[in-house]
């Protein structure tokens, strides 16, 4: 295999259209559109049940920053015992001080919780302040991989750093980086009109995606993605 895709899933439905379009690997979250927490125990589950790829599993406990008290380390290590004991694959986090730079302390706490499973330091190390510096503590914490978008906004105006680290949205990203794994979402825009009768309602803050939008794997844009990274 040349390079190997990861889908971004914020459900179930997700990762099945994900396998269905050929990914090799998926990232299972809830909440994408905060940038991903922690799924429900049931849908890590399911997942599990209803598809064979391999499951990294979002270690997040709210969003807002990577800053953790005590009691949302302690919920962080307990929810990769019970996404391990359901068959999760790997795991997904980051913590940082306040500061900005990598929680080698509390990182280190997760890392040893999962047990030799794969580890990815995810992109919480796009916003700390000395990304070669925290390259170096997320090797030294023995992460298997490291997220990152080059520290910008995605990953094609990031790809000089991404470049310099040698680490890990396609076509111009492998070839000007190298990497041979990629991470990406692979959405088309659904819409639930069950909130249609009285739109003056909403259920989130204002920033929040509309009541209608419903963000859904589309197995055929995986596809695509797949068959690009086929010919690089």
């Amino acid at each position: 295999m040349g390079v190997l895709v990861e889908i971004c899933c914020g459900s179930v439905e997700d990762v099945v259209e994900s396998e269905k379009g050929g990914a090799h690997r998926v990232e299972l979250c809830s909440a994408l559109s905060l940038g991903g927490l922690t799924p429900s125990a049931a849908t890590i589950s399911e997942a599990k049940r209803l598809t064979k790829l391999p499951l990294m599993v979002m270690i997040r406990p709210r969003g807002g920053g990577f800053c953790y008290s005590e009691a949302e380390i302690d919920t962080m290590e307990r929810e990769i015992d019970l996404a391990g004991e359901l068959g999760a694959d790997g795991f997904v986090f980051g913590v940082l001080s306040e500061s900005g730079i990598v929680d080698t302390a509390r990182t280190g706490r997760l890392v040893k919780r999962c047990q030799g499973q794969p580890t990815v330091f995810h992109r919480a190390f796009d916003v700390t302040p000395e990304p070669f510096e925290a390259l170096e503590a997320v090797i030294d914490l023995g992460c298997t991989r490291l997220l990152t978008s080059g520290q910008k906004q995605n990953s094609l105006e990031g790809a000089p750093m991404i470049q310099e680290l040698m680490v890990h949205n396609m076509a111009e990203i492998i070839r000007s980086t190298g990497c041979t794994q990629v991470h990406m979402t692979a959405h088309a825009g659904h819409f639930d009109t069950s909130t249609y009768a009285n739109r003056s309602i909403t259920f989130g803050s204002n920033s929040a995606p509309s009541e209608d939008r419903v963000d859904v794997v589309d197995y055929s844009v995986v596809a695509a993605i797949l068959m690009e990274a086929d010919q690089l």
